[in-house]
């Protein structure tokens, strides 16, 4: 079957101020692919998330198709212990929001692994893991075909990175999701990704893991040896 472009991206440029945050950003994506964008601290991963959802003020092009969904998943967000606020109170204001009914509620919760007692626990309670399966919960609420993940397991311990990994793996195959993470890990970049775009602030690399990720590219990208090479082996 011939390939269908889901996102076009052509010259994106964000500057704040004076500050360039991105310039000259330009790829493609296939829709049903996993892109994985990699880079330092300070590249712009987190910006070009926030400009494909049009969150941002930017320039130059980005062109989804008219029947996209977007679901997003941000790298942190600070929840107040004390807040009486659980899973099912903000599952239930997205349907309203959204306009959707709240039969769509529990399917999503059990969906990411969590029961509808964790459901009803304080936000402010949960695990980092339990939190983070939280927001992808919210996310695929409206069924997005487009998830966009802001290094989602930045806050997780390592024991359960891997089950975060494999969690929006199976998402992806069982909604034929297109997925764009940012991530860290040159280890979830190889297992998952079919694309992968080397970002610091413009384009350094872009292709799939095994034609484009060497040492030579990383070292260009990270401006030296990166702690993650050794997943390279």
């Amino acid at each position: 079957m011939p390939s269908e472009k889901i996102l076009i991206v052509r010259n994106l440029a964000v500057k704040f101020g004076e500050y360039t945050a991105l310039e000259n950003v330009s790829f493609e994506l296939e829709k049903g692919e996993n892109l994985a964008v990699i880079g330092p601290n300070g590249s712009g991963k987190t910006v070009l998330l926030k400009s494909l959802l049009n969150i941002i003020p930017h320039e130059g092009e980005i062109d989804w198709p008219t029947d996209v969904r977007l679901g997003y998943v941000p790298q942190k967000i600070e929840a107040d212990r004390h807040l009486p606020i659980n899973l099912k109170n903000l599952l239930s204001a997205k349907t309203d929001i959204l306009k959707i009914k709240k039969s769509e509620i529990n399917p999503v919760i059990e969906t990411v692994g969590l029961t509808k007692e964790i459901s009803r626990v304080s936000i402010g309670h949960l695990s980092g893991g339990q939190f983070q399966k939280a927001l992808i919960a919210f996310a695929l609420l409206g069924r997005p075909n487009v998830l966009l993940l802001d290094e989602p397991t930045a806050s997780i311990d390592q024991p359960r990175e891997e089950q975060i990994y494999e969690l929006v793996h199976r998402l992806q195959d069982k909604y034929n999701l297109t997925v764009i993470s940012a991530s860290h890990d040159i280890s979830f970049v190889q297992r998952y990704a079919t694309k992968v775009f080397c970002l610091n602030k413009s384009g350094v690399c872009f292709g799939t893991p095994k034609e484009v990720l060497d040492t030579k590219v990383l070292e260009k990208l990270y401006g030296g040896p990166h702690k993650y090479y050794h997943h390279l082996h």
